[in-house]
């Protein structure tokens, strides 16, 4: 890590992916058999938690490919372990806060980032703060789901050695999905995060879902990560109308799932208006940037 201290500042930024989905589940709801989530209107939802996830493991694997090439270039290696890990150990955890908060947040990426109750001494609320936070993701589109079953001969009853073991294959078969986010520099006093953080965060994005790619999340792609960097730490211009300007909208029939991309029109930092664009100082496409 960094190391200059926690007071360091930094600007406002706006953010929004843009998820292209085909013949895949992007996030299973564990309420509904794993179905991909989907709101009343039938449109597909990505949680931030999952997308989070994600970014988390790519960084905690210190031996990818993801992480080694980041990592030279960035010149960084210390103070990037993940807190929210998988097999963490809460007593140890809970130790190194009470005794040293400070290498505590020296040591976590995450938790600089994305904040953690174990960040507000004497906190006794589940409210998280980060300095990152990451919006619902949302199809523009409603999508259309297909439930089928494939089978694994691995998973034949004992004793028989004939048959095919069901397994339940949900998909969405197409969607374009938008999840906005948020650097908010007013909290980074809280957890120490700094400007080295947020470019971490910003050159691991690309990889989420193409490096994390499975079985049943074969095709889920980012085709635009923006980054929008404000004017100041406070924010020079409106969240929604950067989101606005930057969200694809479906030519026809706007009620009905897609098929492909090309039912869409997806704008570009050319589509931003002027007066929106003399207001940030940059708009960055992350995608551009592998």
């Amino acid at each position: 890590m960094s190391n200059k201290t926690n007071k360091e500042i930094f600007n406002r930024a706006t953010g929004l992916l843009v998820i292209e989905v085909i013949n895949s589940n992007p996030n299973g709801d564990p309420d509904k058999e794993s179905d991909p989530r989907q709101r009343n209107d039938q449109r597909g939802e990505i949680s931030p938690v999952s997308f989070k996830r994600k970014l988390r493991d790519l960084i905690e694997d210190k031996d990818g490919e993801v992480w080694k090439s980041i990592a030279q270039k960035l010149k960084i290696n210390d103070g990037f372990d993940i807190l929210e890990k998988r097999d963490r150990d809460r007593t140890k955890i809970i130790e190194l806060l009470k005794n040293n908060q400070e290498k505590f947040k020296q040591k976590f990426w995450d938790g600089r980032v994305f904040g953690n109750t174990f960040l507000e001494e004497g906190s006794s609320t589940s409210i998280k703060t980060g300095v990152v936070q990451f919006g619902l993701g949302v199809s523009i589109a409603p999508i259309n789901i297909e439930r089928l079953t494939t089978t694994n001969k691995s998973g034949v009853e004992e004793g028989k050695d004939r048959g095919m073991a069901p397994l339940s294959y949900r998909i969405a078969q197409h969607g374009l999905y938008c999840m906005p986010f948020f650097v908010n520099p007013a909290v980074a006093y809280k957890t120490g995060c700094t400007m080295q953080d947020i470019e971490l965060l910003t050159k691991v994005i690309p990889y989420a879902y193409t490096n994390t790619a499975s079985y049943i999340r074969s095709q889920v792609e980012i085709l635009h990560a923006w980054y929008i960097e404000h004017n100041s730490p406070l924010g020079s211009c409106s969240d929604f109308d950067l989101i606005s300007a930057l969200t694809p909208i479906k030519l026809k029939e706007p009620e009905k799932p897609s098929t492909s991309r090309a039912e869409y029109k997806i704008p570009t930092e050319k589509d931003v208006p002027d007066e929106l664009k003399k207001k940030v100082k940059s708009i960055r496409d992350l995608m551009k940037e592998i």
